[in-house]
């Protein structure tokens, strides 16, 4: 039996593996991922490298195995179908009857779009009758902190979310849930809604990253409409800019805020806060 991670070599997948390192023998891990030489690294350390791709079903032929625990990462390919991409991973583990399969979704009370695919993934996992976990993981500390530039640059954080706040972790953090059921007993058929200890505003952020910089940052609060034409003009595509304001919404709305502290009760420790994420990046 063996503990197989799909997207294995994307930024949550990667972690989830190096953590397993911590935990299983090498040869327990079975890494699934779509470039093999990305995953050159972890294959000198033992671990088992499966080549598929969400793409294509017949890549998942036989992957897996009875009794393995799975976690699918969720794809990241916003225009390539994300519930049929999912499903193909999930019907490949009911045939070959896993113990159990994990599966990184969103927050339970988000309504922006960006949540569609996930909702409708988690009906496709019920359905199944494959034993499952919700990972329903808040927003990730790197969404913000990953791309400072800009915001150095201008001295100003600018998003469509008002006053909202925000209940992020780290991705190692969810990554650390991820281990913590993939290694334990008791998660079938559970949801987990995870999220930071504290949740901040953007008010709140902006004051941090002026603390630590030494510069004065400011928060801009704009419209949707104004966030996407700003991003768009920076270059992103429109469809996903709009993803993007519309989980602002959603945050101006509290939906991002994530009660209840199944986060920090998984990792056995609390989340690591905002300001160490701000203080990594910048010493980055």
């Amino acid at each position: 039996m063996s503990i197989v991670v799909t997207g294995a070599t994307g930024h949550l997948g990667r972690l989830v593996v190096e953590q397993l390192l911590e935990k299983v023998p090498a040869e327990r891990i079975t890494a699934v991922v779509r470039t093999p030489e990305r995953a050159a690294g972890l294959a000198e350390r033992g671990v088992r490298i499966a080549v598929a791709d969400y793409n294509d079903p017949a890549s998942f032929d036989g992957l897996f195995a009875a009794g393995d625990k799975v976690l699918l990462v969720s794809g990241n390919e916003f225009d390539q179908g994300r519930v049929r991409q999912h499903t193909v991973v999930i019907e490949a583990a009911r045939a070959a009857g896993v113990s159990l399969l994990a599966y990184t979704s969103a927050p339970g009370s988000l309504t922006a779009a960006l949540a569609d695919d996930h909702r409708g993934t988690e009906k496709v996992l019920a359905d199944s009758g494959v034993p499952y976990t919700l990972l329903r993981n808040g927003w990730y500390h790197e969404n913000y902190t990953e791309n400072l530039a800009p915001v150095l640059a201008h001295d100003a954080v600018v998003a469509a979310a008002g006053d909202g706040r925000v209940s992020s972790a780290s991705r190692a953090d969810y990554a650390a849930a991820a281990v913590a059921v993939l290694t334990g007993e008791g998660h079938e058929n559970t949801a987990y809604e995870l999220g930071g200890d504290t949740a901040w505003s953007f008010a709140e952020y902006a004051a941090e990253l002026s603390r630590q910089t030494g510069k004065d940052i400011a928060y801009n609060a704009v419209s949707p409409e104004a966030l996407v034409a700003l991003l768009t003009g920076a270059g992103v595509p429109e469809p996903f800019a709009q993803i993007l304001a519309g989980v602002d919404a959603s945050i101006e709305r509290g939906e991002l805020v994530v009660p209840g502290g199944d986060l920090s009760r998984l990792i056995g420790r609390p989340t690591t806060p905002l300001s160490e994420a701000v203080a990594t990046a910048l010493a980055g």
